[in-house]
């Protein structure tokens, strides 16, 4: 994985150099980003069809939009994948490869996949085929921990019900069937958990809460750190009286009914749903893992197309360019710009102006509208003299 490090995509026109050829402009860049910097790698980008400069305009605003919706994907996959792994960096980071690579050597050795991505398509095919697959892989990835989630809320409240206070516990595993009237036409049993601070009080006032409540009826059946639980007998006729002034005391009445065979059904109910549980887990692991490779390699493959696209609308035609890969950290950065503003300011014409000591400076007043509006600095905020994407793979 590539925390910490961050990438720009820079394309130039051969005609850099005097040789006007693709290794010396390659020499050129690598120069332009120095060692202390960065280090520059090629990028190769195949040759895509190209159509009207309608076309292009439409596809690199489109493109642009695509790149935002594939480092969103890419993100929320992420996401996924600290949710399930409980934010295990070391386990996460296992997760996060791009064809059995980490990030940082599929970028370095990156290839254009012409069997997945047909180089001789059309762009705007391409473009449609791409924004299918990052949509599907969204889907994909969401359905899979709603899955999980859902799964897992199950096994949380079956838990809880094993695991809780009397005031919420299953009392299936707590309560002596014995101890409860069935089958009565008159009387009733009331299972109540009261807080331990205040059992006294529900002792001495229970009788006389209502009418028809059978005197000395309250049995303790069982108790936690929290709560006490007892067993109250009442006719039937003032039950619901009973239960209303139970809650208005703070006490919590419990419902309970005797099954056969409930408490083994119970544990099975609880297994099932952990069996569940874990199956899905490994599921939603094992498709978070793939889909967060092919959401960075459709990210990187709309990279390269913006690439190709600016670098038409920009350098013109014949088509003759030479594009690198750049390494370096946030904190280089913007040293690393300035080089290459410093180096390549040039191919912007008057955009760009230097003060007395040759240094760059932009001069916003004389960038064109147009200019301003082909910012494509990754963040579109500024215009750069040459073609350059910022973007970080965390």
């Amino acid at each position: 994985m590539s925390k910490g490090v961050k990438y720009l995509l820079v394309s130039l026109p051969t005609n850099i150099t005097l040789a006007n050829e693709h290794d010396e402009a390659l020499t050129a860049l690598r120069s332009a980003v120095t060692t202390d910097n960065g280090t520059t790698v090629p990028f190769k980008i195949p040759e895509f069809k190209i159509g009207t400069l309608d076309a292009l305009v439409n596809q690199a605003d489109e493109l642009a939009k695509l790149e935002s919706g594939c480092e969103g994907v890419v993100s929320k996959v992420g996401d996924s994948l600290r949710t399930i792994l409980e934010g295990d960096d070391e386990k996460i980071a296992q997760q996060k490869t791009v064809n059995d690579k980490p990030v940082d050597q599929y970028l370095k050795s990156f290839s254009w996949n012409k069997v997945k991505y047909r180089a001789d398509r059309p762009l705007g095919e391409l473009i449609d085929m791409l924004q299918k697959e990052i949509t599907s892989i969204d889907n994909d990835v969401k359905n899979k921990y709603n899955q999980y989630n859902q799964v897992k809320t199950s096994l949380t409240v079956l838990q809880r019900k094993q695991t809780g206070n009397l005031s919420n516990k299953s009392l299936t595993t707590v309560v002596d069937p014995s101890l409860v009237i069935r089958d009565s036409e008159y009387l009733e049993t009331h299972l109540i958990a009261v807080p331990n601070t205040i059992t006294k009080d529900f002792i001495k006032s229970y009788e006389t809460l209502c009418q028809f409540i059978v005197p000395r009826s309250a049995i303790q059946i069982d108790s936690d750190e929290e709560f006490t639980l007892y067993a109250v007998t009442t006719f039937k006729k003032t039950s619901q009286d009973f239960i209303h002034k139970c809650r208005e005391h703070k006490w919590t009445p419990r419902d309970f009914k005797y099954k056969e065979g409930g408490r083994e059904e119970e544990q099975k109910e609880v297994d099932k749903v952990a069996k569940d549980e874990k199956k899905v887990w490994g599921e939603a692991l094992r498709l978070g893992r793939t889909a967060w490779g092919e959401a960075v390699m459709a990210w990187v493959h709309v990279l390269a197309l913006r690439v190709f696209v600016e670098t038409v609308l920009r350098y013109g035609l014949p088509l003759s360019f030479v594009c690198g890969l750049v390494r370096t950290t946030p904190k280089l950065m913007k040293r690393v710009r300035g080089s290459l503003d410093n180096s390549y300011s040039y191919l912007a014409g008057n955009a760009f102006g230097r003060d007395k000591k040759g240094r760059v400076t932009k001069d916003d007043s004389a960038m064109s509208a147009d200019m301003q509006a082909a910012g494509n600095t990754g963040d579109g905020a500024d215009y750069s003299a040459y073609v350059c994407y910022e973007f970080e793979i965390n």
